[in-house]
């Protein structure tokens, strides 16, 4: 590798700055406060900056079950969450931690029934009565979406979801994840589950490594050739934090979500039995905004293209592909002008349709 003199410059300053403080990237999360008291308090609301007064329908951002709501804020400059803070949009998050109890975590029948909706229905008050817009990775849009189906009176604007596996079939772990199937005695639902934690640490590195999460680590010699690359230092780092944070969070309730979808693939066939009643994807009533990533390993393009079918009650469905692997396509460095475009259109959307009137906040008592 041959520098220019500023490329050595800028080398020899990451290297201080890696040397003096430990890491390069500000993996400060975003400011924001709990709303409302009570079974609420996993609901947190982004302070916007100085200045800027949010208007429109708030958005509601909804990890997978126990997974770091951290995919959302990896860390500044390459932070979806602040990307629509800073873009005047009012906006939550749903971060329910790395539960004490994995064994009381709450299952696909409590998430669609009660945690998902007891959280639209508290940001729907916080921002004054106006619907929700969801925005969903993983799991976490495919909860969205079935939430949606199940609560057709819930104040839902419309659902953006991201790498959402809905044909888990196709979903199957590609060549790329074969390896990792002898580690968990072929269970495929470990596998994805591996995005919802759960996983020793040293499995989950792996894992999430072959998956092509962790990709910059996968190739030292390339973190060599771009030490004059802050931003290329500082978004390897960031990923680097997730997949380690991956570990701390039990990932039991992610795999029997993802063996209950898994079985008879049932979100093509007919739905998934919730409260005694059959909830199906053409039950949905609200916009959707489906985007999938092109070197996605865990949610290929084909896994989540079925949307566009099962979607029929939908009053409109978009469908886009992006560049980028699994969490790549939420927030690498191409999801900027690719994923976060798309998503800024749709939201700007949801304004016009439901208007711009700012938002009021409520006084917790």
């Amino acid at each position: 590798m041959i520098l220019s003199p500023r490329g050595l410059r800028a080398a020899t300053f990451n290297l201080l700055q890696l040397a003096m403080y430990g890491h390069v990237a500000d993996l400060r999360p975003m400011p924001a406060e709990p709303v409302g008291d009570g079974p609420h308090r996993s609901v947190y609301r982004y302070r916007p900056p100085e200045g800027v007064v949010p208007a429109g329908p708030p958005v509601l951002f909804v990890p997978p079950p126990g997974a770091p709501a951290r995919c959302y804020d990896l860390r500044r400059g390459c932070s979806l969450a602040e990307h629509v803070v800073r873009a005047g949009r009012l906006s939550y998050l749903l971060d329910h931690g790395p539960l004490r109890c994995p064994d009381r975590e709450p299952d696909l029948e409590e998430w669609v029934s009660d945690v998902l909706p007891a959280a639209i229905r508290a940001v729907h008050r916080d921002a004054g009565g106006q619907p929700v817009q969801l925005v969903g990775w993983c799991l976490g849009g495919l909860l969205s979406l079935l939430t949606a189906a199940a609560g057709p009176r819930l104040p839902i604007a419309s659902a953006a979801v991201i790498a959402a596996p809905v044909d888990t079939a196709a979903a199957r772990p590609a060549a790329a994840l074969r390896p990792l199937l002898g580690l968990t005695r072929g269970a495929e639902a470990d596998v994805l589950g591996l995005m919802s934690g759960g996983l020793p640490r040293p499995l989950a590195k792996r894992a999430s490594q072959v998956a092509g999460i962790d990709k910059y680590m996968l190739r030292p010699c390339k973190i060599l050739t771009h030490l004059d690359n802050a931003d290329f230092l500082a978004q390897a780092e960031a990923v680097d934090h997730f997949t380690d944070e991956l570990s701390t969070y039990p990932g039991r309730t992610a795999r029997r979500i993802y063996r209950t979808l898994s079985r008879d693939n049932a979100l093509l066939r007919g739905g998934v039995q919730i409260d005694g009643r059959k909830v199906d994807l053409g039950d949905v009533r609200v916009p959707v905004l489906a985007i999938a990533g092109r070197g996605d390993a865990l949610a290929p393009v084909r896994a989540v293209l079925p949307l566009i079918r099962l979607l029929g009650g939908a009053p409109q469905v978009r469908f886009e592909i992006a560049t980028g692997g699994h969490l790549g396509v939420l927030t690498g460095h191409s999801a900027r002008t690719t994923t976060w475009r798309h998503l800024d259109r749709w939201l700007d959307e949801g304004t016009v349709r439901h208007g711009i009137r700012p938002q009021r906040f409520t006084v917790p008592v």
